[in-house]
């Protein structure tokens, strides 16, 4: 009698019951599949540690059929993990924890080092060689969907995923209790970085300029430059804001943890410079519930999108007479709301702003101006001058 097969949406089967019926199916936790057997009336069931529906099925086929038999768990082996098959479990099961746009910056990447490396490439073997050789790649413009050189400090970013996808496999473990990874072969290897990095500081001539010239242009931009003005808040958090958000009773906002590229989610009060454009958007916008305080223009429903307010920017330098200069955009505004507050404790000005860690306001947003470097000299000076 030929074997039969049979088939539905949550498993495939292949086989006659009583005599050689195996099944396989998806684990419900991590989508891997799994076949099952019976030997000698008792039930039993391995990982097939991959994702593959059309693979599944060969190999139930395969097992049913008398090709293949399984092994008994003691002397089994694990099917070698592959850097494809690491990014799909670290996509499915931890990119989605991230914020939207992180989300889709690490589907992004993943795909650019499964075509540079490989899919079935073993992250094991991975080594020094392949790090430098993806260095010199995508400084070159050899590697990444859009093909264009690129500088250190993306590489640093691309390289500190990779890092960050190996150190998770490193830790986790499948559910035979085995590590993915015994370990990260690229641990201790250093990303190239820059060394002159251009961090561009918006100066308070500049801000005034830019509102003048936002009187001139959508109401939303307005707003929009006010806030970060005010809250030192990256623009994808401001223009994702909605209503629920605000409280302008108390003069609070509350900032969510998906639209923080950090994830984290806190409440800072707020200017009343900020109160007051906030209020004029709710007259632009009255719909009140959950819709946005920045709505698109042809979508009221909707947030404003990236590409938007970047167009923005640049009309409003213009409108107000600035030269382009690399780096003006509206992360300045995130950098002067930091050097603006050098003289407040770390501690406040990280939760005012959003930033986790005092280590990266130091490292990337306060920036001394001469003013502030004159008038430390001259403190030192009246400090060392002995008292009559």
């Amino acid at each position: 009698m030929m074997a039969r097969t049979k088939r539905d949406r949550r498993a495939y089967s292949a086989g006659e019951w009583g005599r050689n019926r195996v099944r396989v199916f998806p684990d419900p936790k991590t989508g891997l599949f799994q076949i099952e057997w019976r030997d000698n009336g008792r039930r039993l069931a391995r990982s097939l540690r991959h994702r593959d529906w059309q693979k599944a099925k060969k190999q139930a086929d395969e097992l049913a059929a008398g090709f293949s038999s399984p092994r008994p768990r003691e002397e089994r082996e694990p099917e070698p993990l592959t850097l494809g098959g690491l990014f799909d479990i670290y996509g499915e099961e931890v990119t989605p924890t991230k914020a939207p746009s992180s989300r889709k910056y690490d589907r992004a990447t993943m795909a650019m080092f499964r075509n540079f490396f490989g899919g079935h490439r073993q992250p094991a073997t991975l080594s020094q060689r392949d790090w430098d050789r993806f260095i010199r790649a995508r400084r070159a413009g050899k590697a990444g969907r859009s093909r264009r050189p690129v500088g250190n400090r993306t590489i640093q970013q691309d390289l500190k995923l990779l890092l960050a996808i190996l150190n998770w496999a490193a830790k986790s473990r499948d559910e035979e209790g085995r590590l993915l990874l015994e370990s990260n072969p690229l641990r201790g290897l250093r990303a190239p970085a820059e060394k002159n990095p251009t961090r561009v500081l918006l100066t308070d001539a500049e801000y005034q300029a830019l509102l003048r010239a936002s009187e001139a242009m959508d109401w939303r931009f307005r707003v929009a430059l006010v806030i970060a003005h005010e809250t030192g808040h990256r623009i994808g958090a401001i223009r994702q804001l909605r209503w629920p958000d605000i409280d302008m009773e108390a003069g609070i906002i509350r900032w969510r943890a998906e639209n923080e590229k950090t994830g984290y989610e806190h409440r800072t009060p707020v200017t009343a410079e900020a109160l007051a454009v906030l209020e004029a958007a709710r007259m632009q916008n009255p719909r009140g519930g959950d819709s946005p305080v920045l709505p698109a223009p042809r979508d009221p429903a909707r947030c404003l999108d990236r590409s938007r307010v970047r167009v923005w920017w640049d009309k409003a330098q213009k409108l107000a007479g600035l030269e382009p200069k690399r780096g003006r955009g509206w992360h300045s505004l995130r950098r002067k709301f930091a050097s603006d507050l050098m003289n407040q404790p770390l501690k406040v000005l990280c939760e005012l702003g959003g930033w986790k860690t005092a280590q990266t306001v130091l490292q990337c947003y306060q920036r001394a101006d001469e003013d502030q470097l004159r008038k430390a000299l001259e403190d030192r000076r009246r400090a060392s001058i002995p008292a009559n």
